[in-house]
């Protein structure tokens, strides 16, 4: 019997074999065909051939997508691609529309022409004046004109006589170009002496433009040719300051204090001793005027109130100073606690303690004011030690 089902393993040489190809069904002609297609070795061609026309596809899809819906920056439709020139590639690729300010419709971005910050002056290299106004302290001076403190006490020593608080409405300044001092030449004074005073050198002096020096013209430094009454600018110079400040007084000898003002007690006392914890003298704990600053010659803090407001003892201890002083502070009462510490306070408007008084932690000494050198009511706080010396109060409060 004639068998006509395809004829299998025949050899892909065969002509017969071909010849039957034609006579197969589609479907069969198909498989017969991919068996081939396999056994020959190309699906491998044929996958990545297949892959490569549908990358193409996709990039002329995108292209045209791009062509459709990108436009230039001036408005016109892309025609082709272009790789943007970096010159061009900063300008703004949003198409926004043109800013329009019309200057009757935006106060809100009008310029306060009121300004309160004070630039200090720069590239000065000589000397300038400014009168004191009314609120000014040495520290809101020097900080006007980016100087220390210690800078304008030092250079105005001639009128406010190494007293921070010598300062009032009206009063003329002299103002440094820098950080330093001010020296008046003298007849007879050396060069080397003057620097060595001021803890720099002669060179500091000489070489600053402000001060005009030529050393050529010079001569002996021990007795230079400088005119007397010339004011000499002193770069990093340090000044040195008078104790105008109260002496300590103890209970054993406030005498000592006589001289400072009729406040003084003239006998020794005994009494209580303190604890040595110290409270705030006023209910503010603001600070209103100066700080603790040993360097501009200020060794209390400034403590804001009201006339009136009363004023505690820190810590128990006997009245060794009640009343006036002479010395700028006012109405002044100092309390020695033993132990080698005593508490002062000034500028008061009234001393309620008399000499030789114990007084115990938070009883009333006085009440604030503003006699003495004082600008506004305030407390003047000070604490003392024997052994460390005029302490910051900041760090013995509680």
């Amino acid at each position: 019997m004639e068998n006509n089902s395809p004829v299998q393993g025949k050899d892909p040489s065969n002509p017969d074999t071909t010849d039957k190809l034609d006579h197969l069904p589609g479907e069969a002609l198909a498989e017969k065909f991919w068996a081939r297609f396999t056994q020959l070795g190309l699906t491998d061609g044929l996958f990545r051939a297949v892959r490569l026309i549908a990358t193409i596809l996709v990039m002329l899809v995108m292209i045209w997508v791009l062509r459709r819906f990108y436009v230039n920056a001036d408005g016109s439709m892309v025609t082709q691609l272009q790789i943007p020139d970096p010159a061009q590639a900063a300008e703004s690729q949003l198409l926004l529309p043109p800013l329009s300010l019309d200057l009757q419709t935006t106060a809100a971005l009008q310029r306060d022409t009121a300004v309160d910050t004070i630039l200090p002056v720069r590239n000065r290299t000589s000397l300038s004046n400014y009168t004191v106004e009314v609120g000014d302290t040495l520290f809101s001076v020097a900080a006007r004109f980016g100087l220390l403190p210690e800078t304008l006490l030092w250079s105005n020593r001639y009128n406010l006589g190494d007293d921070p608080h010598m300062i009032f409405p009206g009063q003329e300044l002299i103002i440094m170009p820098v950080d330093g001092t001010v020296h008046i030449w003298s007849a007879g004074e050396g060069l080397n002496g003057v620097a060595e005073f001021y803890q720099v050198t002669p060179e500091t002096i000489i070489n600053y433009s402000g001060n005009n020096l030529k050393l050529a013209s010079l001569g002996d430094l021990a007795n230079p040719n400088i005119e007397p009454g010339t004011m000499l600018i002193i770069p990093g110079g340090k000044g040195q300051y008078s104790d105008w400040r109260i002496p300590r007084i103890t209970r054993e000898d406030p005498a000592t204090a006589l001289n400072v003002g009729p406040g003084a007690c003239p006998e020794s006392y005994d009494g209580v001793l303190g604890t040595l914890n110290f409270t705030w003298p006023v209910s503010s704990r603001t600070l209103s005027g100066y700080d603790y600053a040993p360097s501009a010659n200020h060794y209390g803090i400034d403590i804001g109130g009201q006339i009136g407001d009363p004023v505690f003892t820190v810590d128990n201890g006997v009245v060794v100073y009640a009343g006036w002083n002479d010395w700028g502070y006012g109405n002044m009462v100092v309390v020695d606690h033993g132990q080698g510490w005593q508490s002062l306070y000034a500028h008061m408007s009234t001393v309620d303690v008399v000499c030789g008084q114990e007084v115990y932690r938070g009883d009333v000494v006085g009440t604030v004011g503003e006699t003495g050198m004082a600008l506004g009511p305030h407390l003047h706080f000070e604490l003392r030690n024997d052994e460390y010396g005029r302490v910051n109060p900041w760090d013995f409060l509680q």
